[in-house]
């Protein structure tokens, strides 16, 4: 059995079941610790040409996806529930809200086109909206692989590792630690000595300071997120040279 299930409805399966099929995702999903379905908006619409858009009433430039085949589409596939609106209204998907999907088991996307989606969708139909920033894409296509992705890092079995997940960027509301790899010194500049000392404790130590003071340097906003630093946290900086940053 699956570890997660993942629907996405578009009118461009193609090019969001190309992504999913590369990589890790691909991976995890041959494997069956994913389980993927792409869904044709396309196949509820019932006229000879298939169209799943018209003119929005009061005018206006574009068109904008119509309610009836979105509805026949989804109702006739009978999606795992939440079913989300992937739009710029919605909630903002976070590392955060990645954790809370990947524990469910399984959701379902319905990805956006043209001007917008009729608003009776949004009504009546789905479940909720889920925004991943606030800029405009043509379509959902790119956001619901970008859901699909991080939720899916988060899934038992998804990842060779396990423990990359657990230490990546926001798994603890940081920023990763700097990565180095061969050859120890490049152009000049030197991989920390710390890192190539084989004590572990010291490493993880100094990974942890390193976190920290790469997060107060670029996100602060994550470091108040948190309460600001701890006593702990300040003096760990100032043993490994990083006190000046907080």
């Amino acid at each position: 059995m699956a570890g997660l299930r993942a629907e996405v409805f578009t009118i461009f399966p193609d090019m969001v079941r190309t992504w999913c099929e590369a990589s890790l995702l691909g991976r995890a999903w041959r494997s069956g610790a994913l389980d993927i379905a792409v869904h044709d908006l396309r196949r509820g619409a019932d006229d000879p040409h298939r169209s799943v858009d018209d003119s929005p009433f009061g005018g206006g430039a574009g068109m904008v996806l119509a309610p009836a085949p979105v509805f026949r589409a989804v109702e006739e596939a009978s999606p795992r529930r939440p079913l989300f609106l992937l739009g710029p209204g919605g909630r903002r998907f976070d590392q955060t809200m990645a954790r809370e999907l990947a524990c469910l088991g399984g959701f379902s996307l319905l990805c956006g086109r043209y001007e917008g989606v009729d608003q009776r969708v949004s009504d009546h139909l789905v479940d909720g909206e889920l925004s991943i920033g606030d800029y405009v894409l043509a379509g959902g296509e790119a956001a619901a692989v970008v859901v699909i992705e991080a939720v899916a890092r988060l899934v038992p079995g998804v990842m060779g590792n396990q423990s990359s997940a657990d230490e990546e960027s926001f798994a603890d509301g940081l920023l990763e630690y700097p990565q180095y790899t061969r050859p120890a010194t490049f152009r000049g500049w030197d991989v920390p000595e710390v890192l190539l000392s084989g004590h572990h404790q010291r490493v993880t130590d100094w990974r942890r300071a390193a976190a920290l003071a790469r997060t107060v340097r670029d996100r602060p906003d994550l470091v108040e997120a948190r309460g600001g630093l701890s006593a702990q946290e300040r003096a760990l900086l100032a043993e490994h040279g990083f006190d000046q940053v907080s």
